[in-house]
């Protein structure tokens, strides 16, 4: 199931999030002092290309420049990508086979709000990060 969710979601939503997370991974790499947020950016684009299956969990080992890079993050880019997701998930939810698809949008806000500090990884073990 979570294979053909994935398909449909790529299709339809998955493909347009990654293409505008890679292009903007490359301008913040482009700008040098802006490289972790691009390494951030390109996580997130391929976790938008394919969500079902997996989650984010936050590193507790994350330092306090991940927070001032999350609040620099939050300001300039990240409250406008969580409006974006709400806002596409809105007429996802409208019919019956856009519900997983709008509950995967919805899904990204929280790694679109504060990327630095986060890690996706497998649904079926979200505490493999922990493990290492």
């Amino acid at each position: 199931m979570r294979t053909l969710l994935n398909v449909i979601w790529l299709v339809f939503a998955g493909i347009w999030l990654a293409i505008g997370y890679v292009v903007a991974g490359v301008i913040c790499c482009v700008l040098i002092i802006t490289i972790p947020f691009g390494i951030a950016s390109f996580r997130i684009a391929a976790y938008a290309l394919w969500p079902f299956g997996r989650t984010v969990v936050r590193d507790p080992e994350a330092g306090c420049l991940s927070t001032v890079g999350n609040v620099i993050w939050c300001v300039v880019a990240g409250i406008w990508l969580a409006i974006g997701h709400l806002l596409t998930s809105i007429p996802l939810f409208l019919s019956i086979i856009g519900i997983p698809l709008g509950i995967a949008n919805i899904k990204l806000i929280p790694v679109s709000l504060l990327p630095l500090g986060a890690r996706i990884v497998d649904a079926d073990d979200p505490l493999a990060f922990y493990r290492r």
